[in-house]
């Protein structure tokens, strides 16, 4: 059984960084789709930046892009969101998501927020 096990968060000024880790447990799918979602008090989930195995895709929203990357390390299985620049309103529970033995497009399932399996989340605050 698959489970996405989230870690990094925390509270942290305007300006400032985080790195969250996806652990991923039991994954063994070459083909899948995995990503970052958010979700703020009050709104819907968004998706913030996700990656496809099928052609090594990424995605990132446009709130995001040129501040956040996403990456990889294949051998300890976890997935990392570096986030700069951070901002009050990047404030969210972050939630990382996973759809397993699929081809779809990173775009695609950023754009998609409710399909998947789906970690517990973590808690990012930015302070102004």
């Amino acid at each position: 059984q698959v489970q996405l096990v989230e870690s990094g968060g925390g509270l942290v000024q305007s300006g400032g960084s985080l790195r969250l880790s996806c652990e991923a447990l039991g994954f063994t799918s070459k083909d899948y789709v995995i990503g970052w979602f958010r979700q703020a008090p009050g709104k819907g989930r968004e998706g913030v930046s996700c990656f496809s195995s099928s052609d090594g895709g990424t995605y990132y929203a446009d709130s995001v892009q040129g501040r956040f990357t996403i990456s990889r390390d294949t051998a300890k299985n976890t997935l990392y969101l570096q986030m700069n620049s951070l901002k009050p309103e990047d404030t969210a529970v972050y939630f990382c998501a996973a759809l397993l033995d699929t081809i779809v497009s990173a775009t695609w399932y950023c754009q998609h927020p409710d399909f998947g399996l789906w970690g517990r989340g973590t808690q990012v605050t930015v302070s102004s």
